[in-house]
């Protein structure tokens, strides 16, 4: 299965249509978190110990509705928390796609074969579920077993009925390369449209300061698991992966994936929330950007992750016909 052509064409025309306007500063990608929530305490997850006091908060439909159209931008990535403990997940979804954007809704497959009872299968709509290994690593980052054996059933299950499908996998310190390459082996014969990778970022909630890999460490990683050799599926843009071998450099963008929560947007980005506000329009100042990225602040020295770096290697090829290429080629990947 490959992503739907129109994604491609949509986020194009829509890039096109800000550089006529000479816009400096804007958004790829609305990252969507109606709840903070979730049903498994993952190790490296910083959102359900960062947002502890509002745990018991939801956005309303409208609420989310809205702050996909103040973003206005083409792809919405609807994560948290786990997205499918929302009562009202499946109209947030709908309402989303009868807008014509590309919603990406990541989750860990516990609710997803009683979520397709309520979203029916569309070029617009895409599950991703996190995979960070085969069964018994991925049982054990998550802390819970048959976690692994529930997600791959819901994933098959969705293939079978015409969703599409894609993963995600966080990458840490002690991370089995060889197991990581079993299951990206794995989920591209079973016909996914590809695997999203990228490192963990450094929270400073999790207890465990350890399990966050550094960047030189996280290259020579994905040197090995990201050989092109292998043949496998991923879902990230060839620049991106590039960068993440270290092949390439990138200045983050962050900037391009607000992300709304249920205390508003996070300010300045998805990783770092220093304060939460109803703007949008506040997350595009030029002035906020000379505080953060690689350099200037050390909470970025180590981050590596797609919501900063996926949408600056699209940005970059902008610049060189044959980086364009290269990612049509490929298909678009900004999500």
């Amino acid at each position: 299965m490959s992503r739907p052509m129109e994604l491609a064409f949509r986020l194009g025309w829509y890039i096109l249509k800000n550089k006529l306007s000479r816009r400096k500063r804007y958004p790829l990608v609305t990252m969507l978190e109606p709840l903070e929530k979730c049903n498994l305490a993952c190790e490296g997850c910083g959102r359900i110990r960062e947002y502890e006091p509002v745990l018991d908060r939801m956005l309303t439909v409208e609420q989310c509705v809205a702050a996909v159209e103040s973003s206005g931008a083409p792809i919405v990535s609807i994560a948290g928390g786990e997205p499918t403990l929302h009562p009202q997940i499946h109209e947030i979804v709908n309402g989303i796609i009868s807008r014509k954007k590309f919603v990406y809704m990541c989750t860990n497959a516990l609710l997803m074969e009683r979520v397709m009872t309520r979203i029916p299968p569309s070029k617009f709509f895409c599950f991703v579920v996190h995979l960070d290994g085969m069964e018994d690593a991925h049982d054990r980052s998550v802390y819970r077993k048959g976690v692994f054996k529930i997600a791959v059933r819901a994933m098959r299950q969705a293939l079978s009925q015409g969703y599409r499908v894609t993963t995600n996998t966080t990458v840490f310190n002690g991370c089995d390369e060889e197991d990581l390459i079993e299951m990206f082996t794995m989920v591209t014969e079973m016909g996914v449209e590809g695997a999203m990778v990228s490192p963990g970022y450094q929270f400073k909630d999790v207890p465990n300061q350890e399990l966050f890999v550094s960047r030189r460490n996280a290259r020579r990683i994905f040197k090995n698991i990201l050989d092109p050799s292998r043949g496998l599926r991923f879902y990230n843009n060839p620049l991106y992966l590039d960068f993440l071998r270290g092949e390439r450099e990138y200045d983050c963008t962050a900037w391009s994936n607000p992300t709304y929560t249920v205390m508003g947007w996070r300010e300045p980005c998805y990783l770092l929330g220093d304060r939460h506000t109803e703007e949008v329009g506040d997350l595009f100042d030029g002035g906020l950007w000379e505080r953060y990225g690689v350099g200037k602040d050390p909470r970025c020295a180590n981050c590596m992750m797609h919501c900063g770096f996926e949408s600056a290697s699209i940005f970059g090829a902008l610049k060189s016909p044959r980086d364009i290429y290269r990612m049509l080629d490929s298909g678009v990947g900004a999500s």
